[in-house]
C-alpha cells in the first residue's frame, strides 16, 4: 500500500519545485552565478512542461471515456420506449379509476359502460361522484346502450341528481351498441393530453358477480397513443349510426 502511493506521488513536480528552491537559496547566497542557474531554469520548465503534456494525456482519455460512457447511455435510453398503453389488474383498478376521474379535465365521453357497476354507492361514490363533481369536467357525455336504459332512468339518474355537478350531466345517447369495447375517454391534467380507460366486456376482462357486470382489467391508453383516434372514430360512428 505504501508502496502504491510513493509512485502516485508527482515526482516531477517535486522534483521541480525542490530544484526552484535550491537555485533561489545558492542565488540569495551568491554561490552561484548565473551560467549555472539558467540551465536550472531550463530544466524546471521542461519538467512543467512534461508534467502538463502528462495530464494533458489523462485529460484527454477521461474526457474520451466520458463520451463513450455518455453515448453508451443515450444508447440504452433511447432502446426503452414508453409505453402506449398500461394494463391495470384488479389489485390498482380502483385506484387508478380514482386517479383518472380526479384529474380528467374538458369534455369526456363514456361509451359503452356497464351502468350496473355505479348501483352500489360505495362504487357510485368512489368511481362516478369525482368526475361528476370535479370542476375541471365541462360536460360528461354517455353513449350507452338502450338496455341500459331503465338502469339510467331508476337508479343513476337519481344518484347523479345528488352531485354538484349533475348539470354538466348530457342526456345519454342511446344506441344499438353491439360492440364489446367500452371506454372512458378525457383530457388528463397530469399528461396535458387526451387518455382513456379501456375495457371490454367478458371474461377474462369482465366479471359477472350477483348478475352485475365488474371490470377485472382495465387498459390505460395514454396520450399520444395511435389507438386513441380508434376510440374516438368508433364512438362516432355509434352516434352517426343511431341518427340515420
Amino acid at each position: 500500500m505504501k508502496t502504491k502511493r510513493f509512485f502516485s506521488y508527482e515526482w516531477d513536480a517535486i522534483a521541480g519545485i525542490v530544484a526552484a528552491v535550491v537555485a533561489i537559496v545558492l542565488d540569495l547566497l551568491r554561490l552561484v552565478n548565473d551560467h549555472v542557474i539558467l540551465p536550472i531554469l531550463l530544466v524546471l520548465m521542461a519538467l512543467l512542461f512534461i508534467n502538463f503534456m502528462r495530464h494533458k494525456k489523462d485529460n484527454e482519455t477521461t474526457a474520451e471515456q466520458v463520451n463513450r460512457t455518455a453515448d453508451a447511455v443515450s444508447s440504452i435510453a433511447s432502446a426503452f420506449k414508453h409505453p402506449d398503453v398500461i394494463l391495470i389488474g384488479p389489485r390498482q383498478l380502483r385506484s387508478v379509476n380514482e386517479q383518472f376521474c380526479r384529474h380528467m379535465s374538458g369534455e369526456t365521453i363514456w361509451f359503452n359502460l356497464c351502468l350496473s357497476m355505479y348501483e352500489p354507492k360505495p362504487l357510485f361514490e368512489a368511481l362516478l361522484r369525482p368526475a361528476v363533481d370535479n370542476p375541471m369536467v365541462t360536460s360528461i357525455q354517455f353513449v350507452l346502450d338502450e338496455s341500459q336504459k331503465d338502469l339510467w332512468l331508476g337508479v343513476i339518474q337519481p344518484k347523479l341528481a345528488g352531485c354538484t355537478g349533475f348539470a354538466k350531466v348530457r342526456e345519454p345517447r342511446w344506441c344499438g351498441l353491439s360492440k364489446s369495447v367500452s371506454f372512458i375517454l378525457a383530457d388528463s391534467q397530469l399528461s396535458g393530453g387526451t387518455e382513456a380507460l379501456l375495457s371490454f366486456w367478458g371474461e377474462p376482462f369482465m366479471a359477472q358477480t350477483t348478475d352485475v357486470d365488474v371490470p377485472r382489467f382495465i387498459f390505460h391508453v395514454l396520450k399520444n397513443s395511435e389507438l386513441l383516434p380508434h376510440l374516438v372514430e368508433l364512438e362516432h360512428r355509434c352516434v352517426r349510426a343511431q341518427l340515420v
